[in-house]
């Protein structure tokens, strides 16, 4: 569950994200043609959180397992033009999403968002806040900490799973803004990672990507990392150490990155 520096570095002012590395992996995995981006994270207690009512959690976790390697299948059938097992393949697809209880309430909520259908959207929420309350933590989070914002987005690299052996591989990009008067560099990082069994485990580091990247006022700096799991879904959260550099002997603080999911389900429904 240790998360792999992939080491890129991308122009925070570029759209098109040139990129530099360090350890000879390309950045052709990111592009959002070989990407599922994610909306839900591994369950977790959390306020608001509750029992899972007709299922346990084990049997969810399972079904998300044959649900990703579905979605495995049916890339490496399209990409072979075995069109027939293509299709069949997007039949079950189909089929497991209509017979599986919260990709089913995901739908039906976007729905009836999209239809304007308040009353019934609201029930649709409750009832996913039921039976998976983790549905509701994004695959993006957003904190600012004494004027230094950290926005993160992670997908799901379908290419770089393999569901059948209980590899799961997420990556992860992250946008740090110096919204301050005062420049500062980044010292150090601290992730918490959470799998889909609650299993935690702490991970630091000095700097990021094997760097220590001082972020003056009013720029920012922007880095792709990733992070395999044993199970389809967790969940990430840290800090980063800074310390202002225009002073001699300043302290360090922290700055928080708030939590993001990691899933392999695709965009969930918004919730209202």
């Amino acid at each position: 569950m240790n998360c792999l520096n992939i080491k890129f570095v991308t122009d925070f002012n570029s759209l098109s994200y040139p990129s530099r590395s360090s350890s000879g992996i390309k950045d052709h995995s990111l592009r959002p043609r070989r990407i599922v981006a994610c909306s839900a994270p591994g369950p977790g207690p959390g306020p608001g959180s509750g029992p899972v009512q007709g299922r346990s959690q084990s049997s969810i976790f399972s079904r998300t397992e044959t649900y990703a390697l579905l979605k495995q299948q049916l890339e490496v059938a399209a990409k072979s033009e075995d069109y027939k097992e293509a299709a069949r393949l997007r039949d079950s697809l189909k089929m497991f999403e209509e017979e599986e209880p919260v990709l089913r309430l995901q739908r039906l909520l976007k729905d009836a968002i999209a239809e304007e259908r308040f009353e019934d959207a609201a029930k649709y929420r409750d009832e996913l806040k039921e039976i998976a309350p983790h549905c509701f933590l994004k695959c993006s989070s957003d904190a600012t900490t004494l004027g230094i914002r950290v926005q993160v987005r992670s997908v799901y690299i379908e290419g770089r799973s393999q569901p059948s052996k209980g590899l799961y591989f997420f990556a992860y990009r992250i946008r740090i803004t110096n919204n301050s008067d005062r420049p500062v560099q980044l010292l150090r990082r601290h992730w918490i990672i959470t799998d889909a069994n609650e299993k935690t485990e702490s991970v630091q580091g000095i700097g990021v990507i094997g760097e220590q990247p001082v972020i003056l006022p009013n720029t920012g700096f922007e880095y792709s990392s990733a992070c395999p799991l044993s199970t389809p879904s967790g969940r990430m959260e840290g800090d980063f150490e800074m310390k202002h550099i225009d002073k001699v002997g300043a302290r360090t603080f922290n700055v928080a990155i708030a939590p993001f999911s990691l899933s392999t389900f695709g965009d969930g429904a918004d919730v209202i």
